[in-house]
């Protein structure tokens, strides 16, 4: 039976359930639960520090208005990059392969950030589909243009987060079966090809944290446009 290397990213179902509800739900039952206490143990300090620099990064550059944003935008980031990092692992199922689950998260709160600058600052808003200074022949293709880059953003936002998962993830299958396969045959070659997959291994690990952290700046830099 030919195995197919798209196949890890099929949505596994037993007894015909669908398992990615457990993988999406699986992250926030990992977490710490902070206590009242003065002193915490390293693994809860480790957390504090790490969810407050996240929210100071992504929340200085907008105004007080849009900080309502912030436990939104905070608890989206460490969702996604728990969510990464665990499909990591071996025989495990990566949900944020599926554009679809992309798009659900991208769609909304794209769209919510374009209602919030029509209902608090329509002219503002409306400003951003038309350059200062555009020549008056241009104005009718600059503000087409500009409307299709508006509309394109969800589907960026998830598009990229898809392919550059999707991809690193079909790299380490194929140089993972290219380290067995060469093995009997040339072991030096394999072994030389099994440090490239350790080191590419590395690299996905930074890769699943930019990707969820390049996806809520990109977020709230689109949000900073409307507040």
């Amino acid at each position: 039976m030919m195995v197919s290397f798209f196949d890890q990213f099929e949505s596994p179902i037993y007894l015909g359930i669908p398992l990615i509800a457990i993988a999406i739900a699986l992250p926030w039952v990992l977490y710490p639960t902070p206590t009242s206490r003065w002193i915490n143990n390293r693994l809860i300090t480790a957390q504090e520090w790490f969810i407050n620099r996240s929210t100071n990064q992504l929340m200085t550059p907008l105004s007080v208005e849009g900080h309502k944003w912030a436990l939104l935008l905070t608890s989206l980031m460490i969702f996604l990059i728990t969510i990464n990092m665990l499909g990591l692992l071996p025989y495990t199922f990566t949900p944020t392969t599926q554009l679809s689950l992309n798009m659900g998260f991208a769609v909304p709160l794209w769209l919510a950030t374009v209602i919030i600058g029509m209902r608090n600052q329509p002219t503002i808003a409306l400003g951003h589909l038309l350059p200062e200074g555009t020549p008056i022949p241009l104005i009718p293709v600059l503000i087409i243009i500009e409307t299709i880059s508006l509309f394109i953003r969800p589907l960026a936002l998830g598009v990229r987060l898809t392919a550059n998962l999707t991809a690193g993830h079909l790299l380490i299958q194929l140089i993972a079966t290219a380290v067995f396969v060469l093995l009997p045959m040339m072991p030096t070659v394999a072994i030389l090809t099994a440090a490239v997959l350790f080191l590419l291994t590395l690299l996905e690990v930074a890769v699943a944290m930019i990707q969820a952290y390049v996806f809520v700046l990109l977020l709230s830099l689109y949000l900073q446009e409307n507040t």
